[in-house]
């Protein structure tokens, strides 16, 4: 079951990045993350850390009509946490089992789950219900930590 709120991580960096909502964005985002855990020196985290991105940037892509998807990824001495933001918080993203073996999607919150430590989806602002503004953001986050790596 995802958690509505992530861990914070001390003595950490956060980078930033902004992706059109193409069909682009999940690779880029994929190939960003993936550059960045092997400059800050987590390697093993790496390939856990593009398959979520990917997964996740994915389902922004697919299941919103945000024009741009915001990442920040926060990197701490031996954990990693990445939220991924867009401007469609009304439904938080539950992870599905696909109806048949054969399914080509609906595993990607599975996937997250299976291979983040922890995960889960928060609303920040108000959804523009019952005279709400109509401003807010949903952010998807997942976090990985280097003692997990070697359990994947």
């Amino acid at each position: 079951m995802p958690h509505p709120h992530p861990l914070t991580l001390p003595a950490s960096e956060s980078y930033r990045f902004i992706a059109p909502n193409t069909p682009r964005a999940p690779r880029i985002a994929r190939d960003w993350v993936g550059s960045l855990l092997r400059t800050t020196d987590h390697p093993a985290l790496v390939d856990a850390a593009r398959l979520c991105m990917s997964e996740v940037v994915t389902n922004a892509h697919r299941h919103t009509r945000t024009r741009l998807i915001h990442i920040e990824v926060t990197v701490g001495p031996d954990q990693v946490l990445v939220h991924v933001h867009d401007d469609q918080p009304r439904s938080l993203p539950v992870p599905e089992l696909p109806c048949a073996d054969e399914a080509e999607s609906g595993r990607g919150l599975a996937l997250v789950a299976a291979y983040a430590d922890d995960w889960g989806a928060t609303r920040y602002g108000e959804c523009g219900e019952r005279g709400g503004t109509g401003v807010g953001v949903k952010s998807v986050w997942f976090a990985l930590a280097e003692r997990g790596a070697a359990a994947r």
